[in-house]
């Protein structure tokens, strides 16, 4: 994954100071055993995990490219179990062994689509057959703002959608037909909207989607 998207400084730099907002739909997780085997990718400073602890999981595990985030983590939650992603999207849980993914706000931080697939395609891969991957993050938005930045930074970075923020970083907002490309390899069990704040203070419009992984093997798509 290159440095535009792991952008590790930056997280490092924000991770004091920065608050994460994506809701945690409980009904989803209804059917769910509560021994289950979940793993928060990209979990930032443990605040999902904590959510999902007080839902009575209790098998949870988070990683994180930025040493900043997982140290606030273990120090906000010194009980659960943090790990650092030192070459992403590489996860060293082994094929077919995690019961759910939770993947909040993270492709948003996840500029190129080349990265993105190869994100999706890991998660696939560390998921059991039949295992559910929750997906929360950003749609293109409607206002003036973030239109005229969209079209600000769309040539040099490739992608409409990406730009950059006024505290340094890289991010994306994405069309909701790329994240039915981007999960191919999966079936849609569910989708919503929802309204998030987002980590400089700003309202965007958001989606989740929860996914399966069939119970039968197959590939997922790299293109």
């Amino acid at each position: 994954m290159s440095d535009l998207d792991s952008q590790t400084d930056y997280w490092d730099a924000a991770a004091t100071t920065k608050r994460f907002t994506h809701p945690l739909h409980t009904p989803w997780l209804d059917d769910i055993e509560r021994s289950a085997a979940i793993l928060d990718y990209g979990c930032g400073y443990g605040r999902t995990l904590d959510a999902l602890h007080q839902q009575g999981f209790d098998n949870l595990s988070g990683v994180d490219t930025s040493p900043g985030m997982i140290a606030r983590a273990r120090s906000m939650y010194p009980a659960m179990r943090f790990a650092l992603l030192g070459t992403p999207p590489t996860l060293a849980c082994p094929d077919a062994s995690i019961d759910l993914v939770v993947l909040f706000a993270v492709l948003t931080c996840i500029p190129s689509n080349d990265a993105q697939r190869l994100l999706i395609g890991e998660l696939h891969r560390v998921l059991k057959p039949g295992a559910l991957l929750y997906l929360s993050d950003l749609l293109l938005q409607d206002d003036q703002r973030n239109l005229d930045r969209y079209a600000r930074f769309a040539e040099p970075y490739g992608t409409y959608g990406v730009f950059e923020t006024g505290d340094g970083a890289v991010c994306r907002h994405h069309p909701n037909g790329w994240f039915t490309s981007l999960l191919a390899g999966f079936e849609t069990i569910d989708t919503r909207r929802t309204t998030v704040t987002t980590m400089n203070g700003n309202t965007s419009a958001g989606l989740q989607i929860l996914a399966r992984r069939p119970a039968t093997q197959q590939q997922t798509p790299t293109r």
